[in-house]
Parts: structure tokens; sequence; C-alpha cells
């Protein structure tokens, strides 16, 4: 009912999408990538923006990442030191962009993009922003849960959406489909438009867990898939506890996590993303596990082909 219910409000926020996103952005010397998503969310963005910058790393483009920064105090335009900057600052997100290549925590796009192209930067991979209209994106990709879909198919606050699908989809080259489609998501993309598939595999830390018993906590969109992740890497699941999204863990909340691990006798796992928001006392005694991108062999041949297309005067 309330979705209904909320449907006006949900028309007056669409329509308030679509005027902002029809202003005119700063057009970066550089090709600028936008891993974007119909959805507010976890949909598997930074994922495939790590993706993105390996693969641009393979042809010679120094690739810097930009974003919000989102559960970070810091506006912005600031670039990421691991060394000197917390998830309290620049988010969780940030810090893993940052292990990979140079970050830009930025609100205002643009000005961020300004300052990566400063700093040498070859091409900006936005995590996030597809909603944000002050920096012209050259290719953008439309990220998809499998799991999740689309929701209800309505936009905030009836639903999930930060606009219509269609309007997303309109301003992407191809939607990336991250799992299988449990949903029937891709029916609601246009017809004919590009999808690349892929799937989550975990990390090689998996490895060393096959066959052991592991106390697994979170604070992820979606925690199922980190527990799905485990099992089927051969795991055994002997509990688990979930937070919200970004969950700022502190020294109490780690120590009661440990001591439930130690009373399951297991071993305490969580993801990259929220290892980093463990205060650095306890980091070491958990274990991390790790994601990445497999891509079916037709849609990462059509991704490479994609990205190259932006410098065939260099790559040439």
């Amino acid at each position: 009912m309330w979705p209904v219910l909320l449907s006006p409000i949900a028309a007056i926020y669409a329509g308030a999408t679509a005027r902002r996103m029809a202003r005119p952005g700063w057009e970066a010397p550089v090709p600028v990538f936008c891993c974007g998503g119909a959805t507010a969310g976890g949909a598997g963005k930074t994922t495939l923006a790590l993706d993105l910058g390996r693969r641009l790393s393979t042809l010679g483009v120094s690739a810097h990442f930009l974003m919000r920064g989102y559960g970070g105090s810091v506006k912005g335009p600031l670039r990421v030191r691991p060394e000197q900057h917390g998830s309290e600052q620049v988010g969780d997100e940030a810090l893993l962009l940052a292990a990979l290549a140079p970050t830009w925590v930025s609100a205002d796009r643009a000005a961020g993009a300004q300052l990566a192209v400063e700093a040498g930067a070859g091409a900006i991979i936005m995590d996030d922003g597809l909603q944000n209209p002050t920096l012209t994106k050259t290719l953008s990709l439309l990220t998809i849960d499998g799991n999740y879909g689309f929701g209800n198919g309505r936009v905030i606050p009836a639903g999930p959406l930060r606009e219509p699908v269609a309007m997303a989809a309109a301003r992407c080259a191809a939607a990336v489909l991250i799992g299988s489609d449990e949903t029937g998501a891709l029916s609601a993309l246009p017809p004919g438009m590009p999808v690349l598939r892929g799937d989550l595999a975990p990390g090689p830390e998996m490895e060393a867990l096959a066959g052991e018993n592991v106390f697994a906590f979170c604070g992820i969109a979606n925690p199922r898939k980190f527990l799905n992740t485990l099992r089927l890497g051969g795991a055994v699941l002997a509990g688990s506890e979930c937070f919200a999204d970004h969950y700022p863990f502190d020294e109490g909340d780690m120590r009661a996590l440990l001591e439930r691990a130690a009373g399951l006798n297991a071993i305490p796992v969580t993801t990259r993303k929220d290892w980093v928001r463990i205060p650095i006392a306890f980091r070491d005694q958990v274990r991390v596990v790790s994601v990445g991108l497999v891509w079916e062999a037709e849609s990462a041949a059509m991704l490479d082909a994609m990205l190259a297309a932006q410098f065939q005067p260099v790559v040439a």
C-alpha cells in the first residue's frame, strides 16, 4: 500500500532528477567511465570500477578513480591517502579503490575530475555518479545486482530507484548484470540494449577457508551475497551477524564478535569493504575474503573493445 501512496512524491523526485540531469557538465580532456546504477544502495559498482581499473591498466592507461566518498565526512575534492585517511573520513569504498590506483573523493565531481587530470590521469573511472550532472561521461555502464534487480520498480520514496529505469538506461552504453537475473530486471531495459554478464567470485583467500568453520559478519547492502560466497567456496558457516550498510564497527562490536566466533570455535571472517572499517587493533584477528568479477567470455571481449575504442590513437 505504501508504495502506491508515495507514488506522487516519487513522481516529483523523478522529475527533479530529470531536470538536474538536463544541465550540461564539465567535459574532461580524458575519457570518463561511469559505473552507475538506477537503484540506491549496493549493486556491485565498486567491484566493477576495480575491474575497469585493471583492464585500463593493461592498455597502458593511468586511470584515476572518482567518487563521492559515501559514509565519510570529507566533501573534497581530496586525494585519498590510505596511510592518512580512515573510512570515517573518506568512506570504505574509497580505501578499496585507493589500494589499486589514485582515488579522489569529491562531492563536486567536476572539481575532483579537474584535479585528477592535473595529477596526470589518463582516464577517470567514476564509482557511482550516474545521476550527477556536473561531469560529462564518455561511457556509462548500468550496474544491476541480479539478486535484487530494480526492487519494486518504483522511484524513491515509493521504491529503491533513483530515477525510472528507462531514463537511467538511456544514458548508458550497456548494462552489466552481476549474477543471474533472479527478478526479471532485464525485461525493464530498452530493447536491444547490450548486456554484459558476469558473476562474483571469491579471491585467493578463500582457498585457506575451505572446510573450515567460520563466523561471518558484514555491513554491506546485500549480506546474502557474502554468505553465499563463503558457502560456495567450501567454508562451513557456523554463524553470522549482519549489520547496516557501511556500519562503523567500534571496539565493543569487535570484542563481542570475536567472542561469538571463539564460542563457536570458528574463524571470524568479513569482507574487504568491512575490514577497512574495523579498528586497526582488531584487524589482524579477522580473515578477509575479497571478491572480483568473472565475466562470460563474450561479455569480457565486448567490454575490452568498448574501453579500447576510447583510446584508439593511444593504443594504435
